[in-house]
């Protein structure tokens, strides 16, 4: 069965978007694809262990979401399948690819691997193995910009925080526990819903009662709002409007972003699941192929400068590789480092 759920269609023709912003969203879009394409590479070759989960055909939501935020200040809290909010938060491709090796100069000092990406510099706030075990820590994160400015006074601190989380964490816990006190104290975050049908092999229907996740934010009083997922330009609009509500000190909201993942659950999963005829559904719709034709029907964009990023960011990709294969492994000596915060 083909599930066609989708977002009510985003009327592109009112988009107020240069061609600076259009090519921006283009490049971080394929920086995630591609980098993701030499993770698959890589790991089959051997150089990367444990679990990888990769985020092909979800670009536009990362690049949507995150690119709408200050990436100088605003936190951004991910998953397990998390690469690609790091790529778009501005971690270091080479860092990235580094920690995926295991390396050292990783951006979790080769310490956490694929799920477990950090950057205090970027404020990365963190990949989380466990389903659902993000959303509190981001709630936390929004509560201390909201303390800091009303309660101590700090002027500077307006920080929002995004908080993604896949289909299957919405029925935890910890996300109804965390959308309680959002709402109750206004707090100036994003719940973002990347619900790509699938929580691992469990088909998104058949593992709740209500399948419309963004419409649980009406139980709270919060803004809940459905998007398409594979429209990078959909999910921007839909974030820098809650972005400014949620700086404004108007509260949450929860995005449900209705996209796919054009792999399996992840690397080692033989993809069985899933039917063809579904897969070819969502294979039509791919997000960076649909921006690249509204770059170039609204004039904003040429063929060969799109053709030009694609080049740049494969050379981006091959230099990570190259860095992260001739960077060193973590000293043993080092073995109990990095459990307590140390001094600055």
């Amino acid at each position: 069965m083909v599930m066609e759920r989708t977002a009510p269609v985003f009327d592109s023709s009112q988009v107020q978007i240069t061609k600076e912003e259009g090519l921006r969203l283009y490049e971080d879009m394929v920086l995630g694809r591609f980098f993701e394409d030499k993770c698959a590479e890589m790991y089959y070759r051997g150089k990367m262990f444990g679990f990888v989960h990769l985020y092909n055909g979800q670009e536009a939501v990362s690049t949507g979401v995150i690119k709408s935020l200050r990436q100088d200040r605003d936190f951004v809290s991910s998953t397990y399948r998390d690469h690609v909010h790091a790529l778009s938060a501005g971690v270091p491709a080479r860092e990235v690819m580094a920690e995926l090796f295991g390396k050292a100069t990783g951006c979790s000092k080769g310490r956490g691997g694929s799920m477990h990406m950090f950057s205090g510099e970027h404020n990365l706030l963190g990949g989380y193995a466990f389903v659902a075990e993000g959303i509190p820590v981001a709630t936390g994160a929004a509560f201390q910009s909201k303390y800091r400015r009303e309660v101590m006074g700090d002027a500077s601190a307006d920080q929002v925080t995004a908080c993604f989380f896949g289909d299957g964490a919405a029925n935890n816990g910890q996300f109804f526990e965390c959308l309680n006190m959002a709402a109750l104290w206004k707090l100036p975050i994003l719940y973002v819903v990347e619900n790509n049908k699938w929580a691992i092999g469990m088909a998104h229907e058949r593992a709740t009662s209500v399948p419309e996740i963004y419409t649980k934010a009406a139980a709270f009083g919060m803004a809940g709002v459905e998007v398409d997922g594979m429209d990078v330009l959909a999910v921007r609009q839909v974030a820098l409007e809650a972005i400014a509500r949620a700086r404004a000190g108007e509260g949450p909201t929860v995005i449900e972003a209705l996209t796919y993942r054009f792999r399996g659950h992840s690397l080692a999963d033989p993809d069985e699941l899933r039917s063809k005829e579904e897969k070819d559904f969502w294979f039509t719709r791919d997000p960076i192929k649909k921006l690249a034709a509204y770059l170039t029907e609204k004039n904003l964009a040429f063929e060969d400068e799109l053709k030009a990023i694609d080049k740049k960011i494969q050379a981006v990709i091959d230099d990570a590789v190259k860095f992260a294969e001739e960077s060193p492994e973590p000293d043993p000596s080092e073995l109990y480092r990095f459990i307590f915060a140390e001094d600055e």
